[in-house]
């Protein structure tokens, strides 16, 4: 292209010239002509300005032609890029649809098996209790509660499916540590709850009653002393956990959201565990707290110390019960005079002081 527009205009210029100069020559009119070539040379430097500027010019498209190419080079790389990442990303989808498509069966089978484990504890607890008394389906929690008449004894029992982990809490007698205490009844009032049954031991002072051991309200440790009892609570999935309990670090640890203390521990995965000497072999009213292998939630009340209807239950005998309940592991709670279970407005069990006492702490279950 630039060969093209200097020889073009090289032909010009000489034409110009050989026109200039052949009139120049052959007029009579010199002067005039002098005149007339002097007149022209604006003309002439306009015109190789022009071809200065054609020339700049040329440059400029020939720096943007390899600008151009560059940018076809970047242009090119971009598409193999982009190519090669959509290819990529087609890969890790189809890996990602097959995962979830995995974890969806996972799930579905575990959803079965645990209906299946569902179904298969209500008919072994049909099977020895009879239809539930009760049933409550709520939006937190369902309860299904049976007689254990069937079983030989006089008391109620719940399974108690957690569908929200806060459904189930513990509360302090009027929410405070140190109170007059609130009857099992009046805190299932109270609270809106369900189901409620009496919490851990206590110690009277100065007139009011004190939780003793470790106590958890909702995530909060109220009090924790007398680490040789057990603890009972429940961690943030709504899980029975508790044993032994040593420091609060372990409470963290286990993510306790609620817990109360009273001794002994009665089974371990399904296992017995011993009897301390100073509760073995009495028949007393009892309060037991367990889970099954499905995480489902037991809550006993058994009564006793009256004769001719009920004398209660001896810890080696409700281990060998709750283990034909199919219940993995078990702890008590208070018994005697403070073992209370109340059910949809109602107190259902029969205490052994002719009422139901004051208490510091209670279960409850929220619908």
């Amino acid at each position: 292209m630039r060969t093209r527009i200097h020889v073009a205009l090289g032909l010009f210029v000489s034409m110009l010239a050989a026109f200039f100069f052949a009139f120049l020559f052959s007029n009579p009119l010199h002067d005039h002509t002098m005149h007339a070539a002097q007149s022209l040379e604006p003309t002439k430097q306009t015109v190789e300005s022009m071809l200065h500027d054609m020339t700049a010019i040329e440059q400029s498209y020939e720096a943007m032609g390899a600008t151009a190419s560059q940018a076809a080079d970047h242009l090119s790389e971009s598409r193999q890029a982009l190519a090669e990442l959509v290819e990529s990303v087609s890969a890790q989808t189809s890996i990602d649809e097959a995962q979830r498509q995995a974890v969806d069966q996972l799930v579905a089978t575990s959803q079965q098996h645990t209906k299946e484990t569902q179904d298969a504890l209500d008919q072994i607890l049909t099977n020895m209790l009879g239809e539930p008394i009760g049933q409550s389906f709520g939006e937190r929690s369902t309860v299904k509660v049976f007689s254990l008449k069937e079983a030989g004894y006089r008391g109620y029992m719940a399974k108690v499916k957690l569908h929200d982990p806060s459904a189930v809490k513990l509360v302090l007698s009027n929410d405070k540590v140190g109170d007059k205490g609130e009857t099992t009844s009046q805190a299932g009032r109270r609270t809106g709850a369900v189901l409620a049954i009496n919490g851990g031991g206590f110690a009277r002072e100065n007139g009011l009653l004190y939780p003793i051991g470790i106590t958890v309200v909702d995530g909060e440790i109220k009090t924790f002393y007398r680490t040789d009892l057990s603890f009972i609570g429940f961690d943030n999935n709504g899980k029975l956990v508790g044993g032994e309990i040593t420091t609060e670090e372990q409470i963290k640890e286990l993510n306790v959201m609620q817990g109360a203390t009273f001794v002994p521990s009665l089974l371990k995965d399904g296992e017995k565990l011993k009897i301390p000497s100073a509760w073995r072999n009495k028949k007393e009213p009892r309060t037991l707290i367990g889970h099954f292998s499905n995480g489902d939630l037991l809550f006993i009340v058994i009564d006793g110390r009256q004769k001719g209807y009920s004398e209660g239950v001896t810890l080696e005998e409700a281990q060998d019960k709750l283990i034909e309940f199919k219940v993995r592991d078990a702890y008590t709670l208070d018994g005697g005079g403070s073992s209370a279970f109340y059910y949809n407005g109602k107190l259902l069990n029969s205490p052994s002081d002719g009422r139901e006492r004051l208490l510091p702490t209670n279960f409850v279950v929220l619908p």
